[in-house]
């Protein structure tokens, strides 16, 4: 067997396959001119994984469509204190930001995800749980407030520049339908239901893709050529918007973490790197990009909340496999 630098890491996505801690997966890894590892593992109900394969991405999505609303700020239709109101003024949280709504402060209350069958009726009525802008919360609502902005400013649809995003970075399969996704295991156990979400077309939760599509957006990044958004625009996006702020979220881990327009910045004990950012996606799915090592990293999974106890898988094994393990 041939060693390369990513072994340890492919092992460690091999080994989780193979123990039935994921169903299949997809791992690939990039510098900023090329893919430099990408294997696929696992067959689920007789479906062998091939590296192509799309996934539900889920929270992986919110990047995505960060990346779409900051693009309507380059042309100068927005800012990103350009308030919600401005597309939805009738809202109780009217008066919160582009930024508000891309760094989950926002103060918007949520709904469960997949309801209810009109994002944009939800977010009409939603009321505020905290004062905008005082307070973290995780939120999926506030993104069709972003997708509202996108299409009040662009006069398309948020799917149309969202599309237009993808193509721009070479990602060929990225969109929002699920026919050939891997199918999504253990939604059950959280009471989630998938096929109810996908036909919200979720800005904050609906994309679907393959792993060369989120290596493709991740080298544009990476390499600053403009493609997707430029890299001045970039910077803005990675620059820490919750520092400071109230977490609200039961879960401890989650302090350690800070999100800017759209990306989540780890900065947790058991990273090596602290220049990562990225997302992860309730599927397990993983998008990030290290600055410091010059490399993304895209895993393509299907098993809803792989971290918990009963399953147990630590994810920051894998990053520091990727991003300082590789020499």
């Amino acid at each position: 067997m041939t060693t390369t630098p990513f072994s340890p890491a492919l092992d460690w996505v091999r080994r989780h396959v193979e123990t039935g801690r994921l169903p299949v997966a997809v791992v690939g890894i990039a510098s900023a001119d090329e893919v430099l590892a990408l294997e696929a593992f696992g067959t689920d109900a007789g479906r062998t994984a091939h590296v192509d394969d799309r996934f539900a991405l889920y929270s992986v999505t919110k990047p995505l469509s960060a990346l779409t609303a900051m693009r309507q700020v380059e042309r100068g239709l927005l800012t990103t204190d350009t308030p919600l109101g401005r597309a939805v003024p009738g809202a109780p949280a009217a008066h919160a930001t582009l930024q508000n709504l891309l760094s989950h402060t926002s103060g918007i209350s949520d709904v469960v995800l997949g309801e209810p069958q009109s994002l944009r009726a939800a977010l009409e009525r939603a009321p505020l749980e905290f004062v905008t802008g005082t307070a973290r919360r995780y939120n999926n609502l506030a993104w069709e407030g972003v997708a509202a902005l996108v299409e009040h400013a662009s006069g398309r649809s948020f799917h149309e520049e969202f599309a237009a995003m993808a193509a721009d970075g070479g990602a060929t399969t990225l969109d929002f339908d699920d026919a050939d996704a891997h199918r999504v295991h253990d939604a059950e156990l959280a009471d989630h239901d998938h096929p109810a979400l996908m036909t919200l077309r979720h800005p904050a939760a609906g994309a679907v893709g393959s792993v060369g599509d989120l290596l493709a957006i991740g080298r544009s990044l990476l390499r600053g050529d403009g493609a997707v958004v430029a890299p001045a625009t970039l910077t803005a996006m990675r620059r820490p918007r919750t520092e400071g702020l109230y977490v609200i979220d039961a879960n401890p881990v989650k302090v350690h973490e800070h999100f800017g327009l759209g990306f989540n910045l780890p900065r947790r004990p058991g990273l090596i790197d602290h220049s990562v950012f990225g997302h992860e996606g309730w599927t397990s799915t993983q998008f990030w990009i290290s600055p410091d090592a010059g490399l993304v990293l895209a895993l393509g999974t299907n098993r809803i909340n792989s971290w918990r106890p009963e399953v147990g898988i630590d994810f920051d094994e894998l990053f520091n496999a990727v991003f300082a393990g590789a020499r």
